[in-house]
């Protein structure tokens, strides 16, 4: 019989005059995955997150699943800190993909225009606005099912720019290839994003000109160029609870979980297959993000598309339930994100504080010498 404390919470004592409640014990009390430290489970050996755990997890009562969000967090982070990041789209839509969510797809009638990939002008005019606005992460997205190694050259180049005004460089182009992995390595990029969306067994049901597998390989490819990965889904989508326990199983049980993992709300856009798909219970959406935390500790969970039909309240929650990333800037690629006078009222509301600074850099290569701190 295996014995696990994820299963059995620990109690706090009734507060007294002499024994004030102490919120944050100063021994961790939980492991990386959950438990007290004296988990018997063979399931457990070298960190993996059986799904059936996972669920468990999503079951547990809400404010118990806080708790344990909240503690695993402050032991691996500053829970008043979080993460700015800015995603540009450098390349709009044409997607030969048919993400049933994206209204980049050209198989959707969305609106959305195709356009060029961006000139390093225009590219470092937004980055140099988003380290201004305090962003210390710089993303840049394009609607490419796999770009083509001259694609690769160009953002090569945008890459340098980032790099050039001291911010961390992340891209989501598509699949990519070993060799093109290795050559936005060398460009100086920090982050690739590539995310698995939803659980293995529902991912046919959202896009059908890729599978899962797809993903996978190129995150390999990620991982083996020593790049950083940014891999999360999208809630929303029709799945059940036991289909949100698929994809953080997913991506916890990777050989190195993500050290960034985006969670979005699905954003319904007119003109999509997903278009009227029934909006998440916001408590349902701040459990994804608690069973995040507990099961990738020493990840940065972001609030990423949907954060502004959340709403402060549910915010908040997220932030105590463990996410200490967002996007800002008042645009994600094709969504609206809250403006930065809203964000920095909530900030306020709330005690936090931005995560880091940007420092600026001389060349394009690895090991950029800094010149100056923000």
């Amino acid at each position: 019989m295996t014995s696990c404390s994820t299963s059995a919470l620990p109690t706090s004592a009734p507060a007294t005059a002499e024994r004030p409640i102490q919120l944050v014990p100063k021994k961790p009390v939980l492991n990386a995955h959950g438990c007290g430290g004296d988990c018997t489970d063979p399931n457990f050996d070298n960190g993996r997150w059986p799904r059936s755990k996972v669920l468990d997890l999503f079951n547990l009562p809400f404010n118990d699943l806080l708790w344990q969000a909240q503690q695993v967090h402050r032991q691996h982070w500053d829970a008043n800190e979080i993460e700015h990041a800015t995603l540009l789209s450098v390349k709009t839509g044409g997607c030969p993909e048919d993400c049933g969510y994206c209204p980049q797809s050209q198989s959707y009638d969305t609106g959305v225009e195709a356009s060029k990939l961006m000139s390093p002008d225009e590219v470092r005019e937004a980055v140099v606005a988003a380290r201004d606005a305090g962003a210390s992460r710089f993303c840049m997205g394009a609607a490419w099912r796999a770009p083509k190694d001259r694609d690769i050259e160009k953002v090569a180049e945008l890459i340098g720019v980032i790099k050039e005004e001291g911010l961390e460089a992340c891209c989501t182009l598509g699949m990519l290839t070993g060799t093109q992995a290795t050559a936005l390595k060398d460009a100086g990029l920090d982050y690739y994003n590539h995310n698995l969306d939803t659980a293995p067994e529902l991912y046919g049901d959202i896009i059908s000109t890729r599978d899962m597998q797809d993903r996978l390989d190129t995150l390999g490819h990620v991982r083996d160029a020593n790049i950083k990965v940014c891999s999360g889904g999208i809630v929303g989508m029709g799945e059940t609870r036991e289909g949100r326990a698929g994809l953080i199983a997913q991506l916890a049980n990777l050989p190195t979980y993500p050290e960034s993992v985006p969670i979005n709300d699905l954003v319904r856009v007119p003109g999509t297959p997903l278009a009227d798909s029934e909006p998440v219970d916001p408590l349902d959406f701040v459990r994804v993000i608690a069973v995040a935390r507990i099961t990738m500790p020493k990840a940065r969970v972001r609030l990423s598309a949907g954060r502004q039909q959340l709403g402060d309240a549910v915010q908040a929650l997220c932030f105590m339930a463990g996410a200490n990333s967002i996007f800002v800037g008042g645009k994600l690629l094709t969504t609206p994100l809250p403006g930065q006078d809203e964000d920095s009222q909530l900030f306020q509301d709330l005690d936090l504080r931005p995560m880091g600074g940007a420092v600026r850099v001389e060349a394009h290569h690895h090991d950029h010498e800094i010149v100056a701190a923000e």
